[in-house]
């Protein structure tokens, strides 16, 4: 109702329903999965049961980033049929025990996947919840699919009785470690797959079996000619391949149906003789649509607009997709350990992608999916138990080590502030602190100085903006466990309260810093390593546990607003590093990825509450969209999909970890939300199809003037109606007590210093220490080059040596963490120009970087290694005169795994003038280009010369080789600090 868009129900060539009514179509068939199949979305079409353990879906892609899901919209040859998938990341894995039907012919290619391929025809391809199909062009047969929880269920329908060859491709997408494929008699196989890609260790197990005897024709080959030294020339090899056709003879149908487990083949058999036990494939599809329909019903939503209501039902869905079962029918599940388990009664579940998932998906499951968030806490911590700690991405029993923060902290605070409980309170607070004070990602660092800087971990300003909400997630945990006097309370409130070292009040960002000082050059608009796939802008209202002391922070409402609305409508221009994630452009907001999400719904906290309706609506029209490219970004594991959800009922969660759900604008004529609790909570917008404003507010038939509705509300059921209007009621919710609020607790936290020095100069430079705190006093003492006592400041400081200050501050009872800065003095006269254009990204400071005395450790995305992409690197250094040079040097990082090496070869030159550079020593290395091992090497020449200009040549190492997953792309090159002695 909300949003006035053509009312048509067209039957598109991707749709996923012919049914000819709003009214009498099942909830399935308001599903396309086809949404988010385009663009970047990443999804998958096939056929899946809610939180199943199975995804049987078509794979279409097999490399690059928009094959993530296996399968892009804009494909039209299909590999074949595998049983798991991911729902919309932005790293590719799963494509698990693929399966082709054929008809005996196949294609010439270089591979078998090339080989029994096969094209289609989109009209041919159907999908609804649970249901997938397509006609599979030269092998004349039709392909239907479904699914129970553990089982995938094919059908395939010949055009006519032909010839039938099923092909099962073991090796088929991801690395394979080790399989096994055994034949049980002539109906059956069963067999284990072990892949290495993201998961570095995922077990398949399987159990395969057909409707129709098989004869097993043994595995497939490759030939090809190598070079026997014996004989001195080249000879015909054998290669077996894990590749199987299976012959059937001359079939009208086949039915197939694979089991997965996780704890072994005997598992396997027992999922599929348990969830498939007949050969009614039309009875498994009914059971499918079903089960879809009973979880679709949680949420009924009554609108005019059949767009509307795709995107809402396909976006619920997507939210229901993941995370995936991983138990077997007896009970038995597989831990971060690597080792087999009994459950304790609790279901157990895999792929959570937390980063994303804990700002939305994880609280619409406190309304609607109560049982299952209690058994995801009781997942996490098991994994804690028996793994060590508590998941972060985490992929099938695996820990991927990707991306930031602890975010299963937010879901288990969340959960319990809303009423699930029924878990080991202890043991989790036991595992938040555990995970929040391990030696790893810079943790250990930002407490003891309580930030993060750019040299000590990259990404450092997202890290610790994330910290500082998971450290309040975990103060209020304890606090409703043991009260305010917890020590734990009042330690990590205190962290909670971090990122203010950050907040620069000169620019009002939240910004990078190296030691105690900002980092100079400072752009909100560059996506660079300081930052996790965002920006400064991305990032700097990133403050969801202490919004109104941020608020306080910049200054009050005003200047909020105001850097609110710079967010919003300044313009939509990056710099920096090309980051696909970053999509969804509105200004600087990125719809696209997950760190700006709440944003739009920020400007209540200020009164504003109707700038938030205008934003949120535009957001909901012109950033979903019912076709294949309907999202604006990673569908990442249902977080894209369930902001659309909340916010289409007219609420979001600002502050997971928090009871308060903030007031965005309702799009549906209603919305009843059926509660597992038996009762309803019932969403009612009253207007005309464009009123987009709320004007008043209704609750249980009591006016409710907050632009905020609490948990319990949601939970006890009743009527929120919401009375809504074409112009803005500017002053619904603007009074301070109808605004939401939400500060962090904590009396103890006091702001670091702000050094401000250049890090590095000639002659002398002048230090100066800020901060951003009245009535504080100020001290500072020299650890380098002697160790001095403490200060108080008074003044700016000049230095003419290099030196290293640290400082602190202190109010009364109250001081803050110590932090310092390094600032070197550059003791000679050179200068450097760098004749080969750097990567703006990895700029270092300019071309004197190169000769600064600063040198670069293991991390490329620190930001002290000058980065070049794909060419040679050219530096001259004039020396002001003409030197006896004994000795030059240059340092160059190799990190293989992102692309970087070594140069095979540096060239270093003398001369006079810069018209006649001469030659006087190449130097080599002896270090392998497939060493994984992150290393620095220094490139040294002893040789000596007469000159007044030096030229550095490093050469590139070229196009990436085949045995690398970046094969055939320009490799980069990194380097830093020359150093050049001169003879005495």
């Amino acid at each position: 109702m909300r949003y006035l868009l053509l009312l048509v129900l067209c039957a598109t060539l991707w749709s996923c329903s012919t049914s000819s009514s709003l009214e009498n179509k099942p909830l399935c068939e308001w599903v396309d999965p086809f949404i988010g199949t385009g663009g970047h979305g990443h999804t998958y079409p096939g056929a899946t049961r809610p939180f199943g353990m199975v995804q049987l879906s078509p794979d279409s892609r097999l490399t690059g980033w928009d094959g993530c899901g296996g399968y892009h919209f804009t494909d039209s040859i299909i590999y074949g049929f595998s049983h798991t998938h991911l729902q919309g990341t932005g790293i590719s894995d799963y494509g698990d025990i693929l399966i082709m039907p054929t008809n005996n012919e196949v294609h010439t290619g270089n591979n078998w996947g090339e080989r029994y391929r096969s094209s289609f025809r989109k009209e041919t391809e159907r999908a609804h919840a649970g249901y997938y199909s397509v006609h599979l062009d030269d092998h004349n047969v039709t392909a239907e699919l479904t699914a129970t929880e553990r089982v995938g269920i094919h059908r395939y329908i010949y055009d006519q009785p032909d010839s039938s060859v099923l092909f099962i491709d073991m090796q088929h997408r991801d690395e394979l470690i080790s399989y096994q494929f055994e034949p049980m008699g002539d109906s059956m196989i069963v067999g284990l797959r072990q892949s290495k890609e993201w998961a570095q260790n995922q077990l398949v197990y399987f159990a395969m079996k057909f409707d129709k005897p098989f004869e097993y024709l043994d595995q497939t080959y490759e030939l090809y000619q190598a070079y026997d030294s014996t004989l001195g020339e080249y000879v015909e090899v054998t290669e077996y391949v894990p590749v199987f056709p299976l012959k059937f003879g001359v079939v009208d149908t086949l039915n197939v149906k694979v089991a997965l487990a996780v704890s072994g083949i005997d598992a396997a058999i027992e999922n599929l003789n348990t969830e498939a036990p007949h050969w009614n494939f039309d009875e498994y599809l009914a059971s499918a649509e079903s089960a879809w329909n009973n979880e679709l019903k949680a949420i009924e939503i009554e609108t005019s607009n059949a767009e509307d209501k795709t995107i809402f039902y396909t976006s619920l869905y997507h939210s229901l997709t993941v995370p995936n079962a991983f138990d077997d029918v007896n009970g038995n599940f597989r831990s971060t350990d690597g080792n087999a388990y009994t459950t304790d009664g609790h279901r157990h579940y895999t792929v959570f992608s937390l980063w994303d998932t804990f700002r939305a998906t994880h609280p619409l499951y406190t309304i609607i999916q109560r049982e299952r968030t209690s058994d995801f806490i009781h997942t996490f911590l098991d994994m804690y138990q028996k793994g060590g700690e508590l998941p972060m991405w985490e992929l099938g029993g695996n820990y991927t080590g990707c991306m930031i923060g602890y975010h299963a902290i937010p879901v288990i605070t969340d959960a319990y502030k809303k009423g699930i409980t029924d878990f080991d309170a202890e043991l989790a607070l036991e595992a938040m602190v555990a995970e929040a004070t391990m030696d790893e990602l810079g943790k250990r660092e930002y407490e003891s100085q309580a930030f993060l800087s750019s040299e000590i971990e990259h990404e450092s300003v997202s890290k610790t903006l994330e910290y500082a909400y998971n450290d309040w997630c975990i103060a209020d945990f304890a606090r409703s466990l043991n009260g305010n006097d917890d020590p734990i309370v009042k330690r990590f409130s205190r962290r909670a309260l971090n990122y203010r070292n950050l907040y620069d009040p000169e620019t009002g960002f939240i910004r990078p810093k190296r030691g105690g000082s900002f980092i100079p050059g400072f752009d909100p608009r560059e996506v660079n390593f300081n930052y996790t796939e965002a920006n400064g802008w991305q990032y700097n209202f990133f403050t969801p546990q202490d919004v109104n002391g941020h608020i306080e922070l910049m200054g009050g409402d005003e200047a909020f607003g105001q850097k609110l609305d710079s967010l919003f409508y300044s313009s939509s221009q990056l710099m920096g590093r090309n980051q696909a994630d970053i999509t969804g452009l509105i200004g600087q907001y990125a719809h696209g990825n997950e760190p700006s999400h709440h944003m739009a719904y920020l400007y209540p906290y200020i009164g504003q509450a109707w700038k938030t309706q205008t934003l949120v609506d535009s957001i909901m029209s012109h950033l979903y969209h019912a076709k294949p490219n309907g999202l604006s970004g990673n569908e990442d594991c249902g977080q894209m999909s369930s902001w659309y959800v909340l916010s289409a009922m007219g609420f979001y969660p600002v502050t997971p970890g928090s009871d308060i759900y903030v007031f965005g604008t309702p799009r549906f004529d209603e919305a009843s939300i059926n509660l597992e609790n038996g009762n309803t909570f019932k969403i009612v917008a009253n207007g005309d199809a464009d009123d987009i404003f709320i004007q008043s507010v209704t609750l249980n038939g009591v006016d409710h003037t907050r632009a905020y509705i609490k948990h319990d509300d949601i939970m006890k059921g009743g009527v929120l109606e919401f009375n809504m209007g074409s112009t803005p009621n500017k002053s619904f919710g603007q009074g301070q007590s109808d605004r939401p609020y939400q500060k962090v607790r904590n009396d103890r936290f006091f702001p670091t210093p702000i050094i401000r020095a250049p890090r590095t100069f000639k002659d002398e430079t002048e230090i100066t220490i800020d901060i951003a705190a009245d009535e504080s006093l100020i001290y500072y003492r020299f650890l380098a080059p002697d160790t001095t006592d403490w200060l108080a400041y008074k003044h700016p400081l000049k230095v003419t040596e290099s030196c290293i200050i640290e400082t602190y501050s202190e109010s009364g009872r109250r001081h803050s963490k110590p932090v310092r800065s390094e600032i070197k003095k550059i003791d000679h006269d050179y200068k450097v120009f760098v004749k080969s254009a750097y990567d703006n990204q990895y700029h270092a400071g300019g071309d004197q970087a190169l000769m600064d005395g600063i040198t670069g450790g293991p991390n490329f995305k620190t930001g002290e290694w000058q980065g070049y992409y794909g060419k040679d690197v050219e530096v001259w250094i004039d020396l002001g005169s003409v030197q006896s040079v004994s000795k030059v040097s240059i340092g160059a990082l190799q990190d293989v795994k992102p692309w970087i090496w070594l140069p095979p070869a540096v060239e270093f030159y003398a001369a006079n003038d810069t018209a006649t550079f001469n030659l006087f020593d190449t130097v080599s290395h002896d270090i392998a280009v497939d060493d994984y091992e992150v290393q620095t090497h220094d490139f040294v020449s002893t040789k000596g010369a007469e000159a007044r200009w030096i030229k550095v040549v490093a050469k590139n190492y070229g196009l990436i080789p085949p045995w690398h997953l970046g094969v055939g792309n320009p490799s980069w090159l990194f380097l830093d600090e020359i150093e050049i002695e001169l003879a005495e």
